[in-house]
Protein backbone atom coordinates (compact mmCIF):
# COMPACT_ATOMS: atom_id res chain seq x y z
CA UNK A 1 0.00 0.00 0.00
CA UNK A 2 1.23 3.49 -0.97
CA UNK A 3 1.74 6.57 0.87
CA UNK A 4 -0.70 7.81 -1.69
CA UNK A 5 -3.33 5.52 -1.00
CA UNK A 6 -2.83 6.03 2.94
CA UNK A 7 -3.34 9.84 2.42
CA UNK A 8 -6.65 9.01 0.63
CA UNK A 9 -7.56 6.63 2.64
CA UNK A 10 -7.66 9.52 6.22
CA UNK A 11 -9.12 11.92 3.43
CA UNK A 12 -12.21 10.02 2.95
CA UNK A 13 -12.22 9.41 6.89
CA UNK A 14 -11.97 13.08 7.06
CA UNK A 15 -15.06 13.53 4.79
CA UNK A 16 -17.19 10.55 6.06
CA UNK A 17 -16.86 12.49 9.57
CA UNK A 18 -18.58 15.43 8.51
CA UNK A 19 -21.22 13.84 6.78
CA UNK A 20 -21.48 11.57 9.49
CA UNK A 21 -22.00 14.40 11.97
CA UNK A 22 -24.27 16.65 9.33
CA UNK A 23 -26.62 14.18 7.77
CA UNK A 24 -26.84 11.06 9.94
CA UNK A 25 -25.62 8.59 7.28
CA UNK A 26 -22.57 7.24 8.77
CA UNK A 27 -20.67 8.26 5.81
CA UNK A 28 -20.98 5.20 3.43
CA UNK A 29 -22.25 7.09 0.81
CA UNK A 30 -18.57 8.08 0.13
CA UNK A 31 -16.33 5.44 1.83
CA UNK A 32 -17.91 2.76 -0.28
CA UNK A 33 -17.24 4.15 -3.70
CA UNK A 34 -13.95 5.65 -2.70
CA UNK A 35 -12.99 2.37 -1.74
CA UNK A 36 -13.66 0.97 -4.88
CA UNK A 37 -11.78 3.32 -6.16
CA UNK A 38 -8.55 2.69 -4.29
CA UNK A 39 -9.01 -0.85 -4.43
CA UNK A 40 -8.70 -0.49 -8.43
CA UNK A 41 -5.43 1.00 -7.96
CA UNK A 42 -4.06 -1.53 -5.82
CA UNK A 43 -4.78 -4.28 -7.31
CA UNK A 44 -7.45 -6.00 -5.48
CA UNK A 45 -9.35 -9.15 -7.34
CA UNK A 46 -12.53 -7.68 -8.74
CA UNK A 47 -14.41 -10.32 -8.12
CA UNK A 48 -14.03 -9.37 -3.92
CA UNK A 49 -13.96 -5.93 -4.34
CA UNK A 50 -17.84 -4.79 -3.47
CA UNK A 51 -17.81 -7.07 -0.95
CA UNK A 52 -14.54 -6.10 0.78
CA UNK A 53 -15.52 -2.14 0.38
CA UNK A 54 -19.11 -3.23 1.99
CA UNK A 55 -17.44 -4.87 4.88
CA UNK A 56 -14.98 -2.42 5.42
CA UNK A 57 -17.41 1.07 5.51
CA UNK A 58 -19.61 -0.99 7.68
CA UNK A 59 -16.64 -1.50 10.67
CA UNK A 60 -16.05 2.40 9.50
CA UNK A 61 -19.03 3.13 10.98
CA UNK A 62 -19.04 1.91 14.27
CA UNK A 63 -16.20 4.39 15.51
CA UNK A 64 -17.70 7.11 13.38
CA UNK A 65 -21.48 6.40 15.01
CA UNK A 66 -20.37 6.44 18.45
CA UNK A 67 -18.35 10.07 17.50
CA UNK A 68 -20.96 11.47 15.74
CA UNK A 69 -23.58 10.05 18.18
CA UNK A 70 -22.56 11.50 21.60
CA UNK A 71 -22.25 14.90 19.49
CA UNK A 72 -25.70 15.31 18.48
CA UNK A 73 -26.35 13.62 22.14
CA UNK A 74 -24.74 16.59 23.86
CA UNK A 75 -27.16 18.72 22.16
CA UNK A 76 -30.12 16.43 23.19
CA UNK A 77 -31.02 15.29 19.23
CA UNK A 78 -30.63 11.94 19.81
CA UNK A 79 -34.49 10.21 20.67
CA UNK A 80 -33.20 6.88 22.59
CA UNK A 81 -36.89 5.48 23.04
CA UNK A 82 -37.09 5.36 18.74
CA UNK A 83 -33.20 3.68 18.93
CA UNK A 84 -34.51 0.77 21.41
CA UNK A 85 -37.47 0.24 19.48
CA UNK A 86 -35.92 -0.17 16.09
CA UNK A 87 -32.65 -2.00 17.19
CA UNK A 88 -34.08 -5.20 17.30
CA UNK A 89 -35.21 -5.42 13.37
CA UNK A 90 -31.50 -3.43 13.11
CA UNK A 91 -29.58 -6.40 14.08
CA UNK A 92 -31.58 -9.16 12.58
CA UNK A 93 -31.98 -7.53 9.10
CA UNK A 94 -28.75 -6.26 8.94
CA UNK A 95 -26.75 -9.37 9.61
CA UNK A 96 -29.10 -11.12 7.30
CA UNK A 97 -28.28 -8.71 4.34
CA UNK A 98 -24.62 -9.52 5.06
CA UNK A 99 -25.47 -13.21 4.26
CA UNK A 100 -27.15 -12.59 1.28
CA UNK A 101 -24.39 -9.89 -0.11
CA UNK A 102 -21.96 -12.83 0.37
CA UNK A 103 -23.75 -14.34 -2.38
CA UNK A 104 -23.93 -11.49 -5.01
CA UNK A 105 -21.69 -10.79 -7.55
CA UNK A 106 -19.49 -7.61 -7.43
CA UNK A 107 -21.45 -6.50 -10.37
CA UNK A 108 -24.74 -6.34 -9.05
CA UNK A 109 -23.81 -5.12 -6.08
CA UNK A 110 -22.33 -1.73 -7.79
CA UNK A 111 -25.32 -1.45 -9.64
CA UNK A 112 -27.74 -1.58 -6.55
CA UNK A 113 -26.13 0.80 -4.80
CA UNK A 114 -25.75 3.26 -7.81
CA UNK A 115 -29.88 2.72 -7.79
CA UNK A 116 -30.24 2.89 -4.29
CA UNK A 117 -28.32 6.29 -4.26
CA UNK A 118 -30.65 7.80 -6.79
CA UNK A 119 -33.73 6.48 -5.56
CA UNK A 120 -33.37 8.28 -2.23
CA UNK A 121 -31.40 11.33 -3.23
CA UNK A 122 -35.57 12.42 -5.59
CA UNK A 123 -37.25 11.58 -2.83
CA UNK A 124 -35.26 13.71 -0.93
CA UNK A 125 -35.84 16.53 -3.42
CA UNK A 126 -39.31 15.89 -3.95
CA UNK A 127 -39.63 16.86 -0.15
CA UNK A 128 -43.61 15.62 0.22
CA UNK A 129 -44.76 16.79 3.67
CA UNK A 130 -46.39 13.48 5.69
CA UNK A 131 -49.52 14.50 7.41
CA UNK A 132 -49.89 16.14 10.68
CA UNK A 133 -51.20 13.35 12.15
CA UNK A 134 -48.68 10.83 11.07
CA UNK A 135 -46.81 9.19 13.57
CA UNK A 136 -44.17 6.56 14.29
CA UNK A 137 -45.85 2.52 14.13
CA UNK A 138 -45.79 0.78 17.13
CA UNK A 139 -43.78 -1.99 18.26
CA UNK A 140 -44.35 -4.39 14.70
CA UNK A 141 -44.11 -1.44 12.62
CA UNK A 142 -40.61 -0.66 13.96
CA UNK A 143 -39.16 -3.99 13.93
CA UNK A 144 -40.01 -4.37 9.81
CA UNK A 145 -38.93 -1.16 9.35
CA UNK A 146 -35.68 -1.60 11.40
CA UNK A 147 -35.52 -5.33 9.31
CA UNK A 148 -35.85 -3.57 6.32
CA UNK A 149 -33.60 -1.06 6.97
CA UNK A 150 -31.13 -3.01 8.05
CA UNK A 151 -31.01 -5.55 5.15
CA UNK A 152 -30.80 -2.57 2.61
CA UNK A 153 -27.60 -0.78 4.58
CA UNK A 154 -25.91 -4.24 4.35
CA UNK A 155 -25.91 -4.08 0.77
CA UNK A 156 -24.80 -0.89 0.34
CA UNK A 157 -22.51 -0.49 3.44
CA UNK A 158 -24.34 2.19 5.11
CA UNK A 159 -25.18 3.46 8.43
CA UNK A 160 -28.32 3.51 7.35
CA UNK A 161 -29.21 7.19 7.29
CA UNK A 162 -30.54 7.37 3.58
CA UNK A 163 -33.53 5.26 5.14
CA UNK A 164 -33.76 6.07 8.59
CA UNK A 165 -33.69 9.89 8.41
CA UNK A 166 -36.29 9.97 5.76
CA UNK A 167 -39.02 7.26 8.11
CA UNK A 168 -38.61 9.24 10.63
CA UNK A 169 -39.30 12.90 9.02
CA UNK A 170 -42.14 11.17 7.16
CA UNK A 171 -42.97 10.21 10.84
CA UNK A 172 -42.88 13.96 12.18
CA UNK A 173 -39.86 14.04 13.75
CA UNK A 174 -38.03 16.99 13.80
CA UNK A 175 -35.48 16.75 10.94
CA UNK A 176 -32.38 17.67 13.04
CA UNK A 177 -33.83 14.81 15.75
CA UNK A 178 -34.08 12.37 13.21
CA UNK A 179 -30.05 13.14 11.93
CA UNK A 180 -29.30 12.54 14.95
CA UNK A 181 -31.22 9.48 16.08
CA UNK A 182 -29.71 7.79 13.24
CA UNK A 183 -26.71 8.56 13.92
CA UNK A 184 -27.39 6.17 16.94
CA UNK A 185 -28.78 4.11 14.70
CA UNK A 186 -25.65 3.35 12.76
CA UNK A 187 -24.12 2.10 15.56
CA UNK A 188 -25.95 -1.53 15.71
CA UNK A 189 -26.01 -1.62 11.95
CA UNK A 190 -22.37 -1.28 11.76
CA UNK A 191 -21.96 -3.77 14.59
CA UNK A 192 -23.62 -6.25 13.13
CA UNK A 193 -23.07 -5.68 9.71
CA UNK A 194 -19.35 -5.92 10.13
CA UNK A 195 -19.53 -8.79 11.74
CA UNK A 196 -21.35 -10.37 9.21
CA UNK A 197 -18.99 -9.00 6.56
CA UNK A 198 -16.32 -11.00 8.72
CA UNK A 199 -18.03 -14.29 9.16
CA UNK A 200 -19.14 -14.45 5.77
CA UNK A 201 -16.45 -13.74 4.32
CA UNK A 202 -13.07 -15.45 6.06
CA UNK A 203 -12.32 -18.86 3.63
CA UNK A 204 -12.90 -16.31 0.21
CA UNK A 205 -10.64 -16.93 -1.70
CA UNK A 206 -8.19 -13.60 -3.56
CA UNK A 207 -8.68 -11.17 -0.51
CA UNK A 208 -6.21 -8.97 -0.07
CA UNK A 209 -3.56 -9.41 2.91
CA UNK A 210 -4.46 -7.78 6.12
CA UNK A 211 -8.01 -8.44 5.52
CA UNK A 212 -10.05 -10.36 8.37
CA UNK A 213 -12.94 -11.61 6.01
CA UNK A 214 -14.85 -8.67 4.36
CA UNK A 215 -13.03 -6.08 6.71
CA UNK A 216 -10.06 -4.46 4.98
CA UNK A 217 -7.69 -3.71 8.38
CA UNK A 218 -5.14 -0.70 6.98
CA UNK A 219 -7.97 1.35 5.03
CA UNK A 220 -10.21 0.67 8.55
CA UNK A 221 -7.27 1.74 10.55
CA UNK A 222 -7.06 5.31 8.22
CA UNK A 223 -10.61 5.65 7.82
CA UNK A 224 -11.35 5.55 11.41
CA UNK A 225 -8.34 8.25 12.03
CA UNK A 226 -9.84 10.60 10.06
CA UNK A 227 -13.70 10.16 10.87
CA UNK A 228 -13.64 10.74 14.27
CA UNK A 229 -11.83 13.99 14.35
CA UNK A 230 -14.57 15.52 12.09
CA UNK A 231 -17.85 14.14 13.03
CA UNK A 232 -18.66 16.29 15.83
CA UNK A 233 -17.54 19.15 13.25
CA UNK A 234 -20.60 17.99 11.09
CA UNK A 235 -23.23 17.55 13.86
CA UNK A 236 -22.42 21.36 14.87
CA UNK A 237 -23.05 21.66 11.20
CA UNK A 238 -26.58 20.06 11.80
CA UNK A 239 -27.70 22.16 14.32
CA UNK A 240 -26.74 25.38 12.60
CA UNK A 241 -28.15 24.59 9.51
CA UNK A 242 -31.93 25.03 8.29
CA UNK A 243 -34.23 21.69 7.55
CA UNK A 244 -34.84 22.64 3.71
CA UNK A 245 -30.59 22.78 3.05
CA UNK A 246 -30.26 20.27 5.05
CA UNK A 247 -32.34 18.19 2.64
CA UNK A 248 -30.92 19.62 -0.66
CA UNK A 249 -27.31 18.81 0.72
CA UNK A 250 -28.41 15.37 1.12
CA UNK A 251 -30.11 14.97 -1.97
CA UNK A 252 -27.77 16.87 -4.06
CA UNK A 253 -24.48 14.74 -2.53
CA UNK A 254 -26.44 11.34 -3.45
CA UNK A 255 -26.37 12.53 -6.94
CA UNK A 256 -22.91 13.52 -7.12
CA UNK A 257 -21.70 10.08 -5.65
CA UNK A 258 -24.48 7.89 -7.85
CA UNK A 259 -23.02 9.44 -10.89
CA UNK A 260 -19.42 8.56 -10.32
CA UNK A 261 -20.10 5.22 -9.76
CA UNK A 262 -22.36 4.89 -12.85
CA UNK A 263 -19.32 6.71 -14.70
CA UNK A 264 -16.83 3.97 -13.14
CA UNK A 265 -18.82 1.37 -14.51
CA UNK A 266 -19.00 2.69 -17.61
CA UNK A 267 -16.38 4.51 -19.07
Amino acid sequence: MTIEIMVMYAVVGLIAGVLAGLLGVGGGIVIVPMLVFCFVRQGVQPEVMMHLALGTSLASIMFTSISSCLAHHRRGAVLWDIVRRITPGILIGTFLGTFVASRLSTGFLRVFFCVFLYVIATQMLLNKKPKPSRELPGAGGMFGAGSVIGVVSALVGIGGGSLSVPFMIWSNVPAHRAVGTSAAIGFPIAVAGALGYVVNNLHTAGLPAWSLGGVYLPALLFIVCGSVLTAPFGARLAHALPVDKLKRIFAVFLYIVATRMVWGMLF
